[in-house]
C-alpha cells in the first residue's frame, strides 16, 4: 500500500494511493496514522478493510496537498555519512560505527510544502534520503530480525543548515531541526512493495540540474544494521522515522560551495517511493 495524509497542514485526512494511481479518503477506517495505528496492527487491518471497502471510499482530488504521511512521530533518527563518498565530500572519514543524530518532529512538513530559509541563514543545504518507518516497539533488536520491525519506507529530504551544523557549537541537531527542514513523503510505501530496499535509485535535482545521483547499495551500513543499532541505545516506537543518509552531491561538497536562495526549486525522488518538490522562500518576520 501507499498511505497518504491529505488536506490543509494540521487538518490532514488518511488516504490510500491505489495502484492504479487513484486515492482515496479512508478516514472511515481510522482517523490518522500515528503511533497508535501501526501498533495495533493498522497496517494489515487497512489493507483488509480497503478490500472490501476502496469502491466506496471518496476520491482524493489530484490537486489535493499531501500532508508528510505520518502523524507526529515521536522522534526522527538520522544516520549521518552513510555513504563512502559522501563522507568524503564532507572531508570526514567512512565512520566504524553509525553516526546517530536526532531531527526535531516540528521540522516535519508535507512533500511540496515550502522550505522556508531559517533566519539569517547562508548554509543551507540539500539532502536526499531514503526513510525507514518502524511499524512496532523496538529495543534490543537483533540484526537477523531487524526487518520485522520495519513498517515501510518514505522519501526524505533532510535539509541542513550548515553553518548552525558545524560552527555553532558541534551538535549537528539544531543545523537540522529548523521549520520545514523535513518534507516527507508524497507516501509511506508499505514493506512489501519494494522488492529490495538496499538497491534504489536516489537523485536531487537543484533548479532543474541534477546534483545528486546514486543508489542505496552504496549505504555504508544497511537498513537491519541501523535499526539493530539504534535499537541498542534507545526504544523506537510504531511510525518513528530513520532516515539512513545522503549520497554525494550536497551542496556544501562543491567547490566552489553552493547552498539554497530564495526562489530556488529542489526537486527529488527514490525509485518506487515517489517525488517530491520544495520552492525555498525567505524567512519573514
Amino acid at each position: 500500500m501507499k498511505l497518504i495524509r491529505f488536506g490543509e497542514a494540521g487538518k490532514e485526512k488518511p488516504g490510500v494511493q491505489l495502484h492504479s494511481g487513484k486515492r482515496i479518503d479512508v478516514s472511515n477506517f481510522c482517523a490518522d496514522y500515528t503511533e497508535d495505528f501501526f501498533k495495533n496492527d493498522g497496517l494489515a487491518n487497512l489493507q483488509a478493510w480497503i478490500t472490501e471497502n476502496a469502491e466506496n471510499c471518496k476520491e482524493v482530488a489530484g490537486d489535493v496537498r499531501l500532508g508528510p504521511p505520518v502523524l507526529k512521530p515521536s522522534k526522527i533518527v538520522c544516520i549521518g555519512l552513510n555513504y563512502a563518498k559522501h563522507a568524503a565530500e564532507s572531508g570526514m572519514e567512512v565512520p566504524k560505527e553509525p553516526v546517530i543524530f536526532f531531527k526535531a518532529t516540528s521540522a516535519i512538513v508535507g512533500p511540496n510544502d515550502d522550505l522556508i530559509i531559517p533566519k539569517g541563514s547562508t548554509k543551507t543545504d540539500w539532502e536526499v534520503e531514503l526513510g525507514v518507518v518502524i511499524g512496532k516497539k523496538a529495543s534490543y533488536v537483533d540484526e537477523a530480525d531487524a526487518m520485522n520491525y520495519v513498517a515501510g519506507y518514505v522519501l526524505h529530504n533532510d535539509y541542513s543548515e550548515r553553518e548552525y551544523q558545524l560552527e555553532r557549537g558541534g551538535q549537528w541537531v539544531k543545523g537540522k531541526s529548523c521549520d520545514t527542514f523535513a518534507p516527507i513523503g508524497p507516501y509511506l510505501v508499505t514493506k512489501d512493495e519494494i522488492e529490495d530496499p538496499h538497491r534504489l535509485d536516489l537523485w536531487l535535482k537543484l533548479n532543474g540540474e541534477i546534483v545528486q545521483k546514486s543508489n542505496t547499495s552504496d549505504f555504508v551500513f544497511d537498513i537491519p544494521q541501523v535499526v539493530s543499532y539504534v535499537s541498542q541505545y534507545m526504544t523506537l516506537l510504531p511510525g518513528d522515522i530513520i532516515s539512513t543518509g545522503t549520497p554525494f552531491g550536497v551542496g556544501m561538497g562543491f567547490k566552489p560551495q553552493r547552498y539554497l536562495r530564495p526562489g530556488d526549486v529542489v526537486e527529488l525522488g527514490i525509485e518506487g517511493l515517489g517525488t517530491s518538490k520544495q520552492t525555498a522562500r525567505a524567512y519573514k518576520e
